[in-house]
């Protein structure tokens, strides 16, 4: 089993705008259906998001090996959150997505070349927090699934880091800029109070 490089952490935590607050870890404890449920979800969001903009760049070879190896990641995880989903006795749904996302994605630039390196780096944001949290749920979850969320640390933040590179590659200068922009969008949807618990929700409310 893959394992998180510490030094991965800790380039993720400077990153990232804000920890996760503790009163999510609280709720997400209580609401573990939910998690399950909506992380499935998100597993699925994330494989069609890489296959995305593999059509969307087939002249970037380099964006399509990178995607094409986080579809087939988050597919296998999709597979992985199914068993768990199934093995303790639920039934799996849809539920309504979180404002998280949306929110990233409301701000990215309609006209190219910006339009790409907006939705990298929102999927730089995503990835990362993904993984900050699977890191924060682990010590608070049965052995089953602290192991399962651990496992998911590594390819989680080697995915934070080709979104981030690539940006960087295809930006054709500083992206700098439009990280801190939605590095405060990402912190107010993490720190602010949010009345639908998910997996990338705000504080409990």
């Amino acid at each position: 089993m893959e394992w998180v490089n510490p030094s991965d952490l800790d380039v993720l935590m400077d990153f990232l705008p804000c920890p996760t607050p503790a009163a999510w870890v609280q709720e997400a404890v209580k609401q573990q259906e939910i998690l399950l449920l909506n992380h499935c979800y998100l597993e699925q969001c994330a494989a069609r998001s890489a296959l995305g903009l593999m059509f969307r760049c087939p002249d970037k070879p380099d964006l399509l090996v990178k995607m094409s190896r986080l579809a087939r990641e988050e597919l296998r995880h999709t597979e992985r959150v199914l068993e768990f989903i199934v093995q303790r006795g639920l039934t799996y749904r849809i539920l309504k997505p979180s404002r998280y996302a949306g929110w990233l994605n409301a701000e990215v630039r309609k006209k190219e070349p910006g339009a790409l390196i907006d939705t990298l780096i929102v999927g730089a944001y995503i990835e990362a927090r993904s993984c900050e949290r699977f890191s924060a749920l682990a010590p608070h979850v049965d052995d089953e699934l602290a192991d399962f969320y651990r496992s998911l640390l590594k390819s989680e933040a080697r995915h934070f880091k080709d979104y981030l590179n690539l940006a960087a590659t295809y930006a054709g200068g500083p992206i700098e800029e439009r990280v801190a922009f939605f590095a405060e969008i990402e912190r107010h949807a993490i720190e602010s109070p949010d009345e639908q618990f998910r997996f990338h929700s705000g504080v409990p409310a």
